[in-house]
């Protein structure tokens, strides 16, 4: 491809600006990054609140990395702004955490010292024993299992960039980021079952209690409607390990501030408040109409085209072809619902909390976690409270019951009164599709229209719906194809 291609970019998320970046350390410098918005980061967003003097960011997207986040770390140095942690300072945001009950209590589920009765120490023996086991077989049986993306596996074939931390224990340079991984191994065709059903298959259905938090509560999805595929390739043994073991990342001026920085580095950032309204490809080129913010409308030709945006999308304002339609109709997402409360004087949290129980189907459109982020503040600290409300096969609980929900458990079950809401939002989020349709190769059809009608694909749905995965999505994209 012609290093002079003029190449359009829809979306200044993680993924639109990442694809910005590596097109130009590739040397494609003639693009342009279109954003419907006001600012750029997607869901990384981290609002200012001006609490007791003090003016700070707060969460309500993404909000913690850890060591295997290699693209976030290509995107902090393009940037030159850095993660803190996992050894944090006094005024930095943290990831400290406890447990409680739906009714309230503390808990702390995984300290035998705590209620260190016999059938707890066992269950929890039973945990280590299984969580051992998944290591070995993710090593041995998966093996491949730890790349970026989903290409073969639903032939039993890996291929992808390698996720494996440098200098890993029992792994060599060349298997380690940013090298592809490449080869065959016919059991990843089981990473397309339910994640609960892969963890029965395999003898280790405890595990599920280390999973449930950093994945279902943070929007991801319920464990007996999501692939394996997506659980694992997010939450490898690497970072499962790293998130049970408190070594995270988090970021001083919010997530949100990666991309502003990276933003401002790209020799053309996003045009912002700028929305794609159309979308047609005759004759080899790609014409794209906008609408600023004053409503007028414009059109441009373009020779390339890179969509990061939700796909199930695309078929509204483009002539998608059939093959658009089929694929991108059978894309499935999560109604993640959250808002950042601040409560009564000396009445709130002092720490984030995790509410198990919650992150059941059954207890739909409920609180599961609330993030505490300033420890310093104390329980004067404004929390960003997260649920869900919908799950496959249960009708959506409607968004003012959801927050309804989410009020009264923070309320009422544990008495943390609420003085006011200062941002609230439902979020498009995890993009993903069925384990049918993984099972029957969507991934592999994805990839035989790249390029097609000068159209290529990136975004959550290539990897999987954070930061890191949708980041180093990009780098594939633009790595083989551009």
């Amino acid at each position: 491809m012609e290093k002079s291609a003029k190449i359009c970019i829809i979306g200044a998320g993680p993924a639109g600006l990442s694809a910005g970046m590596y097109l130009e350390q590739k040397g494609y410098e003639n693009y342009t990054i279109l954003e419907k918005q006001n600012r750029v980061g997607g869901k990384c967003y981290s609002p200012h609140v001006t609490f007791g003097g003090k003016r700070r960011t707060y969460e309500m997207g993404a909000i913690m990395g850890a060591i295997t986040y290699h693209a976030v770390s290509e995107m902090e140095e393009f940037g030159g702004y850095y993660h803190k942690g996992p050894d944090f300072k006094k005024g930095e945001p943290n990831m400290r955490r406890e447990y409680r009950s739906v009714t309230g209590e503390k808990i702390d589920p995984f300290n035998p010292k705590v209620d260190g009765s016999l059938k707890k120490t066992l269950s929890l023996l039973k945990l280590k024993n299984q969580f051992k086991k998944l290591q070995k077989l993710m090593q041995t049986k998966y093996a491949g299992y730890d790349c970026y993306g989903h290409l073969g596996v639903s032939e039993g074939k890996y291929n992808g960039i390698s996720k494996i931390v440098k200098n890993a224990e029992g792994t060599n340079e060349k298997e380690a980021f940013p090298n592809y991984l490449e080869g065959e191994n016919p059991n990843l065709k089981d990473l397309a079952l339910p994640f609960k059903e892969f963890c029965e298959l395999n003898g280790v259905p405890e595990v599920q209690r280390i999973w449930i938090a950093p994945f279902t509560s943070f929007g991801y999805g319920y464990f007996d409607e999501i692939p394996a595929a997506y659980v694992l390739k997010y939450l490898d043994m690497t970072t499962a390990a790293e998130f049970v073991g408190m070594r995270l990342w988090t970021w001083q001026d919010g997530t949100q501030e990666i991309y502003e920085s990276v933003n401002r580095k790209l020799k053309h950032p996003a045009v912002l408040q700028t929305e794609v309204v159309r979308v047609e490809r005759p004759d080899g080129k790609v014409n794209v109409t906008v609408k600023d913010k004053d409503g007028i409308e414009s059109t441009e030709t373009f020779d390339k085209l890179i969509i990061t945006t939700p796909l199930d999308h695309f078929k509204d304002y483009s002539d998608a072809s059939a093959d658009e339609k089929e694929l991108f109709s059978k894309i499935i997402h999560e109604k993640y619902v959250d808002f950042i409360a601040r409560f009564e004087e000396d009445k709130g949290p002092v720490i984030s909390g995790y509410i198990f129980e919650n992150m059941e189907p059954e207890r739909l459109g409920h609180a599961m976690v609330y993030y505490h982020r300033w420890e310093d503040f104390g329980n004067n600290c404004p929390c960003t409270v997260y649920a869900l409300r919908n799950h496959t096969g249960d009708p959506d609980v409607p968004y003012d019951k959801t927050m309804e929900l989410m009020k009264d458990d923070i309320e009422k079950a544990l008495k943390f009164p609420i003085k006011e809401v200062l941002y609230a939002q439902e979020s498009y989020y995890c993009p993903h599709v069925s384990s049918k349709d993984y099972r029957d190769g969507w991934y592999q059809k994805l990839e035989n229209i790249q390029g097609v009608n000068n159209t290529y694909y990136a975004g959550e749905i290539l990897s999987f719906g954070d930061m890191e995965d949708t980041c180093a999505a990009s780098k594939d994209i633009i790595g083989r194809f551009f």
